[in-house]
C-alpha cells in the first residue's frame, strides 16, 4: 500500500509499505478515504514536534470504510463508514483514573508517536473507530476529530447557554471552538487578523468579530459585553501575549481555556486571578468527546464540512503542504482524498 511519510524533517515522500493485517480479535482494518492536514503534521514535517521519531507516517484526522474485522469485533461490520479516535492510553495512570486519558503518562497519538492515517489502510482496535451515518461524507467524517478539539475546549470552559465566549484566533481550531460554543448556546465573539477568516466566522454564526490590528480588543470586548467582559475566553492562538490578554478579558468568576504549546513565559499578576477568582485551564486533544460529537454530526446538528476549504488527492500532498505554508490565510482545513 502507499503512505505519506515524513522520512526526516523537511523530507515528505509517498512510500510503499506493507498493508496491515488483522492480528488481534478486536482489530479493525479500514480502507482510508479522507485525511485532514493538521498543524501538528506541519510541525512534524519541520522537525518541531518533540514527540515524533522518524520516519513517521503522519495524519490523525481519518475517515474510511471497514475492510476487515477481527473475530471478536462486536460493534462494526465490513462496509461501515468510520472516523478514527486517534489516541491510545494506558488506563491505569493517575490521569486515566481521573478520566483524563488525553494526558495519559503513556499517551500515544496516531501520526505523532506512532504511524498515522495518511495511508491506504489503517488498523486499530475497534474502540478507536466510530461509526458515522452513510449520509455523512467521507470528508466530513475525517473532520470529526478537529470538532472534538472544540468540544473539549467547550467542556473545559464549562460553557453554558447564555454565556459570553471570546475566541482568540479564527483558524481551524478557533472555528471548531466556535461551532461547539454556538451549539452549547453561547454568545460567541472571535478575533483574527485575517478578514477572510472573520467573514467566514460570521457566516457560520459568530455573533461579533474583531480585528486586533484595527481596533482595541479590550475596549471592544468591554463594549460588546456591557462591561462584564467574557465569561469564557478561549486562547486558540497560544502566544504569551494572547494568554496575558485572555486573563485580562475574562469576567469575574470567568474561565480562561488555553490550547497553545508556547514555551515563552507570560507575565500575569496573581491579582487578576485572585480578585476575579478565575479558572485557568488547559485543553489538550479530547477525552470522551467523540461519541457526543459523532451523534451531533449524524443528527445534522453540526457539520464538519464547514471546516473544509481545500481538497487534494493524496498523491498531490506536496501541493497541499505548499498551499498551507505559502497561503495560510486562505486555508481553513485541507482534506486529502484516498479514493482513485
Amino acid at each position: 500500500m502507499q503512505a505519506i511519510q515524513v522520512q526526516e524533517p523537511g523530507k515528505l515522500s509517498i512510500v510503499e509499505m506493507e498493508k496491515p493485517q488483522i492480528s488481534s480479535p478486536n482489530d479493525v482494518l479500514v480502507q482510508v478515504q479522507c485525511v485532514g492536514i493538521c498543524g501538528s503534521d506541519v510541525h512534524i514535517y519541520h522537525g518541531s514536534n518533540p514527540f515524533t521519531v522518524y520516519p513517521r507516517v503522519i495524519g490523525h484526522e481519518v475517515s474510511g470504510v471497514v475492510a476487515e474485522i477481527g473475530e471478536d469485533v462486536a460493534f462494526l461490520q465490513v462496509g461501515d463508514r468510520v472516523s478514527l479516535e486517534p489516541i491510545e492510553y494506558c488506563g491505569t495512570c493517575y490521569a486515566c483514573r481521573k478520566g483524563q486519558q488525553n494526558v495519559c503518562e503513556s499517551l500515544q497519538v496516531f501520526g505523532v508517536h506512532k504511524d498515522g492515517g495518511m495511508s491506504e489502510f489503517v488498523k486499530a482496535h475497534e474502540q478507536k473507530w466510530h461509526k458515522v451515518n452513510e449520509s455523512i461524507s467521507a470528508e466530513a467524517a475525517a473532520l470529526i476529530e478537529p470538532l472534538t478539539i472544540g468540544a473539549q475546549a467547550a467542556f473545559r470552559g464549562g460553557i453554558q447557554p447564555g454565556d459570553t465566549v471570546f475566541i482568540m484566533g479564527a483558524g481551524p481550531t478557533g472555528i471548531a471552538c466556535l461551532l461547539m460554543a454556538k451549539e452549547a448556546g453561547a454568545y460567541v465573539m472571535i478575533s483574527d487578523f485575517n478578514t477572510v477568516r472573520l467573514d467566514y466566522a460570521s457566516s457560520i454564526g459568530a455573533d461579533a468579530v474583531f480585528q486586533p490590528n484595527k481596533e482595541d480588543i479590550e475596549e471592544a470586548i468591554y463594549k460588546e459585553t456591557k462591561g462584564e467582559l467574557a465569561n469564557i475566553v478561549i486562547d486558540a492562538v497560544g502566544t504569551a501575549g494572547t494568554f496575558e490578554q485572555a486573563v485580562r478579558l475574562a469576567s469575574v468568576a470567568g474561565t480562561v481555556v488555553t490550547l497553545g504549546f508556547n514555551e515563552t513565559p507570560s507575565h500575569i499578576p496573581s491579582l487578576l486571578l485572585t480578585k476575579k477568582e478565575l479558572r485557568v485551564v488547559g485543553s489538550r486533544l479530547q477525552t470522551n468527546q467523540f461519541k457526543g460529537v459523532v451523534e451531533k454530526v449524524n443528527e445534522g446538528i453540526i457539520s464538519p464540512d464547514e471546516l473544509i476549504s481545500h481538497r487534494f488527492h493524496f498523491r498531490k500532498v506536496d501541493e497541499a503542504f505548499k498551499k498551507l505554508e505559502e497561503h495560510p490565510e486562505e486555508v481553513r482545513k485541507i482534506v486529502l482524498t484516498f479514493n482513485e
